[in-house]
This record gives structure tokens, sequence and C-alpha cells, in this order.
């Protein structure tokens, strides 16, 4: 999915967002938006926004001289999370369908993300979405596969996600043990995306093996991936993706056997994908 006009605007206001959230000084802000306006005038609009905005990110972590910009409220974001486990168990243990509920629970945690315009109300946002239809339904298709899988790829998304991710999984190797799991998270710190010491702490290694993917962007593009993840990624029977980053990375790559998960959070990806601001998701591969 390329770049559009609107997401030079939410890549610009994402700038400001990390400005706010790290109480920077006037003068930080001010490099900062310097830095970001002449950034955003050489994107390519051939390329993908994730792949776009990745080096400017890189850049605003250099200039503040830290590391992962996200950091405090990533971990804010899964200890958030931890606390609606009990609800979500629950939902799915009364499930006639525990795999249909574990999807959606999956799709819940898709709500965390400190990058999207819309802001939330998680425990608002669980009762919603577990009552919501999926406006693109495909999760019958992504049922027969995973019966048929010996390998599954799971790409991560944001910080807190994990939480539901790894009862998605739990769920998922419940009913076919013989599935091995391997969790992709970012190889480094891009804004609120997972990376491998965060997939860690929250214990991902129980549940499934978890891949450094080597990509700096936030989402998966194909080509920067190293070569122990392209190995694992080509012999997956089934790969699911969370969050939007990801589909916009992979959302015209043909012939996969991918199952995009996300809430749709902005009217750029609203229209590639057919569907309205704040629908959730469940969508096949072309």
């Amino acid at each position: 999915m390329n770049l559009q006009e609107p997401c030079l605007i939410c890549i610009y206001d994402q700038t400001k967002r990390v400005c706010e959230l790290l109480n920077l000084n006037d003068e930080q802000a001010k490099s900062i938006d310097t830095l970001a306006r002449k950034q955003i005038l050489s994107f390519d609009k051939n390329q993908n926004p994730p792949l776009n905005a990745a080096p400017l990110y890189e850049a605003m972590a250099e200039l503040l001289n830290v590391d992962d910009l996200y950091a405090d409220f990533k971990k804010a974001s899964s200890e958030k999370a931890k606390a609606f486990l009990p609800l979500c168990k629950a939902k799915i243990d009364a499930s006639s369908n525990t795999l249909f509920e574990a999807t959606k629970t999956a799709v819940a945690g898709n709500v965390i993300d400190l990058a999207a315009v819309m802001l939330y109300d998680l425990e608002e946002e669980l009762e919603k979405i577990y009552h919501t239809s999926f406006a693109i339904d495909d999760f019958k298709a992504l049922e027969a596969q995973l019966a048929k899988t010996q390998t599954l790829v799971y790409l991560a998304d944001n910080a807190g996600e994990e939480i539901f991710d790894k009862l998605y999984i739990q769920t998922i190797k419940k009913l076919y043990p013989n599935i091995e799991v391997y969790y992709f998270v970012r190889g480094r710190p891009i804004i609120n995306d997972l990376t491998c010491k965060d997939a860690l702490a929250s214990g991902m290694n129980e549940v499934a093996v978890i891949i450094d993917s080597g990509v700096p962007t936030p989402g998966l593009v194909l080509e920067l991936m190293n070569a122990k993840a392209r190995v694992v990624f080509e012999k997956a029977d089934c790969i699911i993706s969370k969050g939007m980053g990801n589909y916009e990375c992979l959302g015209e790559t043909k012939g996969l056997p991918i199952f995009f998960l996300f809430k749709v959070k902005c009217n750029v990806v609203a229209q590639a994908v057919g569907a309205q601001l704040g629908n959730i998701i469940c969508k096949r591969g072309i």
C-alpha cells in the first residue's frame, strides 16, 4: 500500500505526540518539528507508510539520544492489558467456538496503539469488539487453514497486544497441539512496536518461539527480513498478521497463506481494505 497524502499529515502528527508524551522542552520540540518537516518532504510515495516513517523515527531517537522513544509507554500498555486477562479468558472459556472468541480477543488487543489517532478505553473496547461482527470475515478460512497447519508464523504489532496474542496462541495450541508457533517481532525499537525484549518480558517464549525479524520498520517489510526469519517465514503453512502496519506492508503481496487481523484506525487503510473507520477485520490475503 503506497503512501498517500493523508499519511504525511498522520506521520507528522505522530511526531507531535512524541513531543507531548516525552514532555520535551520547547527547544527539543522545535528540533523534532524541523527534522520531521524536512524528512517528510523527501518521502517516497511509491513506498508504503512504514518504510517511509522508520528513518524519521530513528532520526528522532538519535536527536534525543534515546534508544527506545516509547519504552515507558510500552511497559504501561502491557501492564494495563494484563488487568483484562480474566475477562478475556472468561469470554473464551464460555464460548461455543473458543478459536473464534480468541481471534476476537487478539483483535481487541489491537486497540492498544499509541501511534493511532483514535483514543480508546480498553475495557469499553473489549466489550464492544466481543459483540461486533467482522466487517470482512474470513474466519472460517482461517479456521480451516489452522486445522492443517504445522508451522504458524504470527506477526506481532504493538507492545501490549502481546498479552492478548499470548492468550490467542495458547488457545490455538490447545486446539491444534502439533502446531509450532513462531512469533515475529521488530528488529529494533520503532514507535511502540514489539521487540524481542518486550515479548520476553511478557513470557511469550512460554508459548512460541520468538523470532527477531531484523525489520526496523513499523510493519513487516519483506526485503528487510534477516536470513533466519526469512527461512521460517517461507516455510509457514499459515501467517497471522496483526495490525495496520503489517497490512500496509503485506496487504498487496500475493500468494502468502496470510490472514490479517486488525481494527481500522485510519481512512486510508479503510479505503484500501474496503471497510469503514472503526471496523474490525479478519481478512485472507490475496
